[in-house]
């Protein structure tokens, strides 16, 4: 009998309909989007649990039996369940307002490397602002669903009576899609959604002016983009730290930095400036976060002007972030990338629903007891006659039915009444009760009539936002700065001096000045390697490496350490971070990019390209695609105006020929034009200025038209050292 092949092939399209599909719906629905209310799953779940714990109201329990409990509904782990508790809680700072209140370590926000305690050490419970989230919810204000095992039941949503999800941060990655919510501060947003419900049309900006982070900061507002965000929920926005100057200590004291960063990632950047010799005002910089809050404390050199030196720092380090807006939430089930003015209306309409279900809930328990104060109200007619049919009646069955037919009342008032007990079967308790039928009917009619008017309702929004804001809002934690304020170009202050630039053949280059060049004796250098190239500027200059994979590096001369004659100087391959197998090709430097660079090939072509092409304004260190790499380069050449050049081979020829004769080409990889002809088994081998070749007769090795074979080199100039250089 024939086994079955081990390996099922199959059209990939229905793999990924019918296991794939499956996977990114749960991720994108059950787990990473934030929906209206403005939680995840987990988050939810979490919640839900502490509140049947009766941790609203109550003492603190140990996180352990929060997690524990939390399993019931959330299929996952200790450590995951309880990492999600910590980012709620009132030590992790991760929030504007905290839903769970917290005792013990729990790690910051701003912290990459604070580790919070275990969960048998941290003790939780509610928040105070958790009674705004839980607030109807055994009015049937949203639904409950089974959990996983269908033991217990839990909420789909939780009927928040403020936008929790503009409040609170919250982020996510799923398939296909994430979600990058910031904070708002409460009053604002409260203020906002009362100005929104009252006009859907209104200008939400003159009352939610930006973002505000529980870490802090400065927001650089630009208005334009600001409403582009709050009209597409898609955008960024800038942050940056605030500090404060201490002239007796000479020190910057950090004390708020961007939501988006960590105390320890700001640290490495300046301790990387630093050992790159760009950030000479700072001599030293250490972490002093203690029980108080965070602090950076950056000591700088006698001299320093403080803004200029954190202009910088905002420019280079972590100091300043964008924090990048991606407003994708659930609604009912589908996720949405709304603005901030459509969440609020989604908000406005979902609470709308909650308010609706609990009056519905209210009318049914009101109606409910109603119906059995009017029965109980017929009993007080004639108490003799209820009793004696209770007295009368022989089985304890019919003790319902008679009262039914006795009094005209059906059999859930009929069962109210057999359920009183006898000693208050008197006149005053039944005429107490009764008289609440008056005040529930009212009640009733009133709440029939707020469920069909639209404006009582959004009274009803408006109150408790007003009454949440009063109770709960906090001052900004962000600052906002205009971004004209701060848009001012940082000029970093170089040194300037006349340097003298050295490059050798395999790679070094040494930059010496002139003062050290005086008295320095002769260019120290690799075994069997030599100095190619000397060129004579100034510190301000630029250096573009050309590498053997085709691409240009480009680096500035005050970037490089000054050098001495004695050392070897810097290895350019390490120096600018090149490849694995990558090698200097040829070294070119400038200062206003004026002229042209040459670049000689193996196959006797060459390609005048103009050195413009090179200079970017973005301040890019590496540009692809620098010059052909159809034939092997043998020569880079930086020609400020055109001159004689001679070309030499391999097989010991010579031509003179004028650059001017090379037509100037416009893309940088281009193949250039056939200069030296190649016969069998000869090569280019070398380009150079007629100047720096020693030749005697100029006419033997000229011809008047190019590209040429060249003339066999003659013994007298064959003496001259640089045409002994061919192979």
């Amino acid at each position: 009998m024939a086994k079955n092949p081990i390996i099922e092939y199959q059209n990939i399209t229905d793999t990924l309909q019918n296991n794939y599909m499956p996977y990114a719906m749960s991720v994108i629905i059950s787990r990473a989007i934030p929906e209206i209310d403005g939680f995840k799953p987990s988050h939810r779940k979490l919640l839900y649990t502490m509140y049947k714990m009766r941790l609203l109201n109550g003492g603190r329990t140990k996180s352990a039996n929060v997690v524990g409990q939390t399993m019931k509904l959330n299929p996952h782990g200790d450590a995951a369940i309880y990492e999600t508790m910590v980012r709620l809680t009132e030590g992790h700072q991760a929030l504007l307002h905290p839903l769970v209140d917290s005792k013990g370590n729990f790690g910051r926000q701003y912290s990459r490397d604070m580790a919070y305690a275990a969960a048998r050490y941290t003790e939780v419970k509610l928040s105070k602002i958790c009674s705004e989230i839980f607030g109807d919810i055994d009015k049937e204000t949203v639904d409950l669903v089974d959990n996983y095992d269908g033991t217990l039941k839990e909420p789909t949503l939780l009927p928040v009576t403020f936008p929790n999800i503009l409040v609170n941060p919250n982020q996510g990655i799923a398939v296909g899609m994430a979600s990058n919510i910031c904070s708002f501060n409460l009053s604002e947003i409260c203020e906002a959604t009362i100005k929104l419900m009252k006009n859907p049309d209104s200008d939400i900006m003159d009352v939610l002016l930006a973002p505000d982070f529980s870490t802090g900061g400065e927001v650089l507002l630009n208005k334009e983009e600001m409403r582009e965000i709050y009209r597409t929920g898609r955008g960024s926005f800038k942050i940056r730290a605030k500090y404060e100057y201490d002239k007796k200590a000479h020190c910057i004291d950090i004390k708020e930095i961007p939501y988006t960063t960590t105390v320890e990632a700001i640290i490495e950047k300046i301790i990387e400036l630093i050992k790159a010799g760009k950030l000479k005002e700072v001599s030293d910089i250490r972490d002093e976060t203690d029980l108080g809050g965070l602090k950076i404390t950056i000591d700088v050199k006698k001299g320093t002007d403080p803004e200029k030196l954190m202009a910088k720092l905002f420019k280079m380090t972590p100091l300043q972030d964008s924090f990048g807006c991606n407003f994708n939430i659930l609604v009912e089930g589908s996720p949405m990338v709304l603005g901030v003015t459509d969440i609020i209306c989604e908000w406005l309409r979902f609470r709308k629903n909650c308010i609706k279900r609990g009056i519905r809930y209210d009318i049914e328990k009101k109606s409910a007891k109603l119906h059995l104060l009017e029965g109980l109200e017929k009993i007080l007619l004639d108490i003799d006659k209820a009793i004696k049919i209770v007295r009368e009646t022989e089985e304890d069955a019919q003790v319902i039915p008679n009262l039914m037919s006795g009094f005209g009342i059906d059999e859930v008032q009929a069962e109210f009444v057999a359920e009183i007990k006898l000693r208050n079967l008197n006149k005053e308790y039944i005429l107490k009760r009764t008289a609440e039928i008056k005040s529930l009917t009212e009640e009733i009619a009133e709440l029939r009539d707020t469920l069909e008017k639209n404006k009582k309702i959004e009274k009803i929004i408006e109150k408790e936002l007003k009454e949440i804001s009063k109770k709960f809002g906090t001052p900004r934690k962000s600052s906002i700065v205009s971004d004209s304020e701060i848009e001012v170009e940082i000029e970093e202050k170089i040194e300037n001096y006349p340097v003298v630039i050295f490059c050798t053949k395999d790679g070094y280059l040494k930059k010496i000045s002139h003062l050290s060049l005086r008295f320095s004796g002769e260019q120290k250098v690799k075994e069997n390697d030599e100095i190619i190239k000397c060129v004579d500027t100034d510190n301000t200059a630029e250096i573009l490496v050309f590498s053997t994979s085709g691409e240009v590096y480009k680096t500035k001369a005050h970037e490089i350490p000054d050098s001495k004659a004695s050392l070897l100087g810097e290895y350019l391959p390490n120096l600018l971070s090149m490849g694995e197998g990558e090698r200097v090709a040829g070294v070119v430097v400038t200062k206003e990019y004026k002229g042209n660079i040459l670049f000689c090939f193996e196959n006797g072509k060459i390609a005048k390209v103009d050195i413009k092409g090179y200079e970017t304004k973005q301040n890019r260190k590496k540009l692809t695609n620098a010059y052909s790499m159809v034939s092997p380069l043998v020569k880079v050449m930086f020609l400020p105006e055109d001159t004689e050049l001679v070309a030499i081979s391999n097989i010991g020829k010579a031509l003179i020929f004028n650059s001017a004769q090379i037509a100037l080409k416009t893309t940088k990889n281009s193949q250039g034009v056939n200069v030296m002809l190649p016969t069998k088994n000869s090569k280019l081998s070398d380009v150079r200025l007629i100047s720096e070749t020693g030749i005697k007769d100029v006419k033997h090795y000229r011809t008047k038209n190019i590209p040429a074979k060249g003339a066999v080199i003659r013994p007298e100039d064959a003496e001259t050292p640089q045409l002994t250089l061919f192979e």
